[in-house]
This record gives structure tokens, C-alpha cells and sequence, in this order.
């Protein structure tokens, strides 16, 4: 978050006037954070025994299922004019995120 936070506020709050060079570091870092951290979750899902890796893997399905259906249906929707207001695009991450919860826990319980 860290690093997201630097290639977002960055060019407003740390480098006045903005800088090109800067910024272009700043998100390529965040990139390679990005990276790092998917190989980290690679890892840990391979360490993981077959049964917790089941579980994970239908949360994460299901997840990345609500994710696009959620995600696609705004954009047809609001490229149709139907959305009165726009939605921050940080809504998005915040319904994954319970949505990765809630299945996480309905596996632990369907898999007991």
C-alpha cells in the first residue's frame, strides 16, 4: 500500500512541480511490489496442503467471478447512462474483499 500510495500522491505532494521521471519510478516500483507479492501468494498456495488449496481456490473463483460480473455490469451500465452518480473505482476492491471473506468462511464450513 505503501508503494501505491507514493505512485498515487507522489506527484501532487512529495514532487512539485510534477516530474516525469519521478512518477514513472514511483509506479514502476509499485509494479514490482505488485510482482513480489503474487509470487509470495504462489508460494504460500503451493505450501498450502490439498484441502486448504481447494478452499482457496473456490474463494478465489468465486471472487474474481463477482469481481468481473460486478465490474463489467458498471461499466455497460454507466457507458449506457444508467448510473445517475458515479461509483469510486475503490468500491470495487472493498466487495472483493468481502466477497473473498464470506466464501473463504462458507468453504471452511463446507469442507469440515
Amino acid at each position: 500500500m505503501a508503494t501505491l500510495a507514493l505512485a498515487k500522491f507522489g506527484p501532487q505532494l512529495l514532487w512539485d512541480p510534477p516530474q516525469r521521471v519521478a512518477s514513472w519510478a514511483a509506479v514502476a516500483v509499485n509494479l514490482a511490489v505488485g510482482v513480489g507479492w503474487i509470487v509470495a501468494f504462489t508460494r504460500f498456495l503451493h505450501a498450502l496442503d490439498e484441502l486448504q488449496r481447494k478452499i482457496m481456490q473456490d474463494t478465489l473463483a468465486v471472487t474474481l467471478g463477482v469481481g468481473w460480473v460486478v465490474g463489467f455490469s458498471y461499466v455497460v451500465a454507466n457507458t449506457a447512462g444508467l448510473v445517475a452518480r458515479d461509483v469510486d473505482i475503490a468500491a470495487l476492491p472493498v466487495l472483493m474483499g468481502v466477497v473473498f471473506v464470506i466464501a473463504f468462511f462458507v468453504g471452511k464450513i463446507r469442507y469440515r
